[in-house]
């Protein structure tokens, strides 16, 4: 079955200096129905003005992915790291214990587009993981690409609970495919362009969740860029 959650659908919030689409119930948009998909707790796709950020702020008990679609991310942690990503490349947190850290766009003058990306951890209180990865567009362009995995799996990024995300940049015309295994589902996000999955038709910003079925059949109606989290049915 699949579900399409057209963007107009999605929670618009304005501060000025950050704009966002909530996919779930986050800060100001409290839906008691819309909580969650499975272990996927929290969608945000933000827009980020230049030289403005989120301030140090603290996490726990969650595993945090962002993954940047324009411009560029620098992150500061209480753990000491430091470091700037650019598009493509994806940053992960898993906050276990508790950590701090804070996100801003220093650039001078471009927006800072991403996707954030909040997984409901296995247990309270597991290790804290930081890092990162340097994604080339080559890797994602025209295939998919697995970019986070469970501890158990080889993907670059590892988080402790049983999810995979992967993304990819599709020509316009270009097709891909990926078989579910049994009492799996799938959140399905468009980034850019317009594409069609299983024959439903999906645009920039679309939302897809994907239940019961065994394959998903991703045709690309213009140059496009995605990405979907995998993950067990609950």
């Amino acid at each position: 079955m699949l579900n399409k959650i057209a963007k107009e659908e999605l929670f618009f919030s304005d501060k000025g200096w950050l704009q966002s689409r909530f996919h779930f119930s986050f800060a100001e948009y409290i839906n008691h129905e819309n909580r969650n998909f499975g272990v996927l707790r929290v969608l945000n796709d933000d827009v980020i003005k230049p030289q403005s950020g989120f301030d140090m702020h603290p996490h726990r008990d969650m595993e945090i992915v962002t993954y940047v679609t324009e411009g560029e991310i620098t992150h500061k942690d209480s753990m000491g790291n430091e470091e700037t990503l650019k598009a493509g490349e994806v940053q992960y947190m898993s906050a276990g214990s508790g950590i701090f850290h804070a996100e801003y766009n220093n650039h001078p003058s471009k927006e800072l587009k991403l996707l954030q990306i909040w997984i409901l951890p296995p247990k309270h209180n597991l290790p804290i993981l930081y890092g990162s990865h340097k994604f080339s567009k080559e890797e994602r362009e025209n295939k998919l690409l697995r970019i986070v995995s469970s501890q158990n799996s080889d993907a670059k990024i590892k988080l402790h609970q049983d999810v995979n995300m992967y993304v990819s940049e599709l020509g316009e015309g270009k097709t891909l495919s990926f078989e579910l295994q049994k009492d799996r589902q799938v959140y399905f996000v468009v980034i850019k362009g317009e594409l069609t999955l299983n024959g439903l038709e999906l645009n920039a910003h679309d939302a897809c969740e994907c239940t019961d079925e065994t394959s998903l059949e991703i045709k690309a109606l213009s140059d496009t860029h995605f990405l979907f989290i995998e993950m067990a049915k609950g």
